[in-house]
């Protein structure tokens, strides 16, 4: 099967979030099964800067932005045995940053990504690659799926084609003023209710759901909320009406790139059959972050953007108690001041048991994984979540509410229809976090349980392997839609 994977972001090209990281693993298990998979992806200058081996293509592909002709020039790199393409444009490209500054989005993404979508289609045809399946991903490839259902329903070239569009995050949907549809050029007529029209605005997002052959997101429990009032984001009925067409893949994890046993940056290796080297691990990041070398307290990690929907209101409140409670905490993450701020007010006032590094520091990542007793993702939604199968990989048991992918990976030792690897909540408040950690604080004490718990994650299964089978059943349902058999 030729599969073409079309992403605004790829590890290790160009990344923000966990996008970047299903972009660049999934080709990966696809090829092992010996398909022919393929990736296009943006030309960004951090691509450039980041010291990645790309050279000249020989084709480019003109189109039309905004009444004026751009071009897009291919340039070829790989990952792996994988060709990954990019589309080099500097006008749109050749910026700090993916989408926008820390204040605000770039005011032309709409033309950037409109632009780079139509190029993936010129090129395909100047290169002659007929996908049997383009895997589209998040708004920035939206209008891919849109393109190829309206103004290229007619076109041979991508007559058997299928396109799954996955939706990692529908809080990012890709909404522009209707003023933007001319310099994207789009017609009016797409401008419905049952087209690009969002509450008077266009939702690019929404362009992929609708147009797509199949639609995917990212774990069984988010496939379900998204069609909820409470976490639909307004799509819900969008996403209702597709519900025949809509699925809920867990994302997997890279074990060869997660792995205690190899992991460089860790302080000491350490397996599932041998858990001395843990305990190494552990003291190193208390010392490391100045705390207390106290092997018997427990230690609590997180690696995550300190936003709100990662539960980091409920940790700001619940500050002064973790301050005095009999455990550690270290954190590492970029995000909203006024939780920076918080970790720092907590420290001036004396707390000695917790510690905060801000910025993302790709080397202490693994240590907290390796060092941390406990993982913490109090999340308000979380589509999928990789930390907490990190942390199970690494050892360290998660504390997490339930929602999302966190409820379809981690389960408690109160839920009688599962066995334990974790620690969940319910409600999304303060109290509930701080009982769960309180009975993961409890379970700690019991070591023989405790390791129990460790060796149960450390032996989960959440590689890509699962997963890309089901990917795979997809695919080849939406091409039996096309009359092709795969």
């Amino acid at each position: 099967m030729k599969i073409l994977f079309v992403s605004s972001e790829v590890t290790p090209f160009a990344k923000t979030g966990g996008l970047a990281d299903v972009a660049g693993a999934l080709p990966k298990n696809l090829k092992t099964l010996g398909h022919d998979v393929r990736i296009m992806m943006p030309f960004y200058s951090s691509v450039e800067k980041g010291g990645m081996a790309v050279r000249k293509g020989r084709k480019s592909a003109s189109v039309l932005m905004d009444g004026v002709e751009k071009k897009g020039f291919l340039r070829q790199a790989a990952l792996g045995d994988i060709p990954v393409y990019l589309i080099e444009n500097k006008e749109y490209f050749a910026r700090e940053e993916l989408y926008g500054t820390a204040e605000e989005d770039y005011p032309d993404n709409s033309l950037r990504f409109s632009f780079f979508c139509r190029c993936v289609l010129e090129l395909l045809k100047k290169m002659d690659f007929r996908p049997d399946i383009i895997h589209c991903h998040d708004w920035q490839t939206a209008l891919i799926p849109h393109y190829l259902k309206h103004e290229r329903k007619h076109d041979p070239f991508f007559a058997k084609t299928g396109v799954i569009f996955t939706i990692h995050n529908l809080a990012y949907q890709g909404l522009f003023p209707p003023e933007e549809l001319e310099g994207m050029g789009l017609s009016k007529e797409c401008f419905t209710i049952d087209g690009l029209e969002f509450y008077g605005k266009v939702n690019l997002l929404k362009g992929g759901i609708v147009s797509a052959d199949l639609v995917t997101t990212v774990s069984e429990a988010y496939c379900r909320e998204i069609q909820t009032p409470e976490l639909g984001c307004g799509l819900e009925g969008v996403l209702h009406n597709r519900k025949e067409d809509l699925y809920g893949i867990l994302n997997g994890l890279d074990y060869e790139e997660w792995n205690p046993a190899m992991d460089k940056d860790i302080m000491k290796n350490y397996s599932h059959a041998s858990l001395s080297g843990k305990l190494v691990d552990k003291i190193g990041l208390q010392r490391l972050m100045g705390l207390a070398s106290a092997p018997e307290v427990p230690l609590f990690g997180m690696v995550s953007r300190m936003v709100a929907q990662k539960g980091f209101d409920l940790i700001a409140e619940l500050l002064p108690q973790l301050a005095k409670a009999p455990l550690q905490l270290v954190v590492l993450g970029t995000g909203e001041e006024r939780f920076v701020k918080a970790f720092a007010d907590i420290k001036a006032a004396g707390a000695r048991n917790i510690a905060c590094a801000t910025g993302f520091d790709h080397a202490l990542a693994p240590k907290i994984y390796a060092g941390s007793d406990m993982f913490l993702m109090p999340s308000s939604f979380e589509p999928c979540g990789l930390g907490q199968l990190i942390a199970m990989r690494y050892g360290s048991v998660p504390v997490v509410r339930r929602t999302g992918g966190l409820a379809d990976s981690v389960f408690d030792p109160q839920d009688s229809d599962k066995t334990p690897n974790g620690f969940v909540f319910d409600e999304y408040t303060p109290e509930a976090l701080w009982d769960a950690v309180n009975r993961a604080i409890t379970a700690y004490q019991d070591r023989a349980f405790w390791k129990k718990l460790m060796r149960r994650g450390m032996s989960s299964d959440f590689s890509w392997q699962n997963s890309v089978h089901k990917y795979l059943e997809l695919y080849r349902k939406a091409l039996a839609r096309k009359g092709v058999e795969a």
